[in-house]
Parts: C-alpha cells; structure tokens; sequence
C-alpha cells in the first residue's frame, strides 16, 4: 500500500465530513475531498505527521473558500443523506432537524464555523486549529467560544 492510500484510508472520512459541514452539499464535499488529498499529495513540502490532519482540513477549507468565492451562489442542503430504515415522519423530523442545525452553522462567521466545526465534530486540538486557520490559540478558544454562544442564542433567541 503507497503513502498516499494509507494517508486516504486514515484521514478521508474526517476530511469528508468537514468538508461536508462546511458546504452542506454530499457533491461539493466528495469534490473538496479528492482534491485535498490530490494537493496534499503534490505539494512540494514534505508533509509532517504529527500535522497531517490540521494540513488537510486547512486544505479542504482553502478549497471551500474557493468554490464560494467562484460559486456566488447560495448553498442547497445536502438531500443525499438518508437512512433508509425510518418512517417519513422521523426522516421529515430528521430533515428540518439537521436543516435547521445547517441553517443556523451557516449564519455563523467564517472562522468561528471552522474553529467550531474541527473541534466539536472532528476533535482537532485547539493548537492545530490555530496553526490551520492562522490565528492565535486564544482566539481559537474565543472563536469556539463565541460561535457556542451563537448558537444557543439561534436556537433560543431572546
């Protein structure tokens, strides 16, 4: 097995996911996802293992920023993801659930969805979310901290 399929098997799932947070589109986030690890690949520095993972969500991050910066467009949510076992009651309830959870990530500022998105769902320690997103471990708390804030205050606002 080469580096590159070992690399793929670990860190594509969390790499998927992210991507897929970010963009809210199966699609988008299949297409971020090949592409990370085809740059990863390719780029000129050796990669350091202990950083492998920041390095490749801050690649699919970069990314994401550059398909909306192309894409002006506003997002569709992800229809793909359906568990085929539930009545349509619990899949509608499932739906509007994670809609809503979308919706209000996505109201979010940038760097605060991204500080929150790597820590919450793919368990990035604060240090690689800073050195991935460029910014201070402190603002990495704060980011973390404000984008929680946020969303509590989304789901029950005032």
């Amino acid at each position: 097995m080469t580096d590159l399929s070992v690399m793929y098997a670990k860190y594509s799932p969390e790499v998927f996911r992210f991507a897929l947070y970010l963009s809210g589109n199966r699609a988008d986030a299949e297409d971020i996802t090949s592409e990370t690890f085809v740059r990863a690949w390719t780029a000129v520095q050796p990669l350091e293992m202990a950083t492998v993972k920041g390095y490749l969500l801050t690649i699919a991050r970069n990314l994401f920023l550059q398909q909306l910066r192309k894409a002006s467009r506003a997002r569709a949510l992800d229809e793909d993801i359906r568990d085929p076992s539930p009545g349509p009651e619990l899949e509608a309830e499932r739906k509007a659930a994670y809609s809503a959870v979308m919706d209000r990530l996505q109201q979010l500022p940038e760097l605060d969805r991204a500080a929150l998105l790597m820590s919450a769902f793919e368990g990035v320690p604060y240090g690689d979310i800073a050195r991935a997103l460029g910014i201070s471990l402190p603002a990495v708390k704060m980011k973390i901290h404000r984008a929680r804030l946020a969303l509590s205050q989304l789901e029950h606002p005032k």
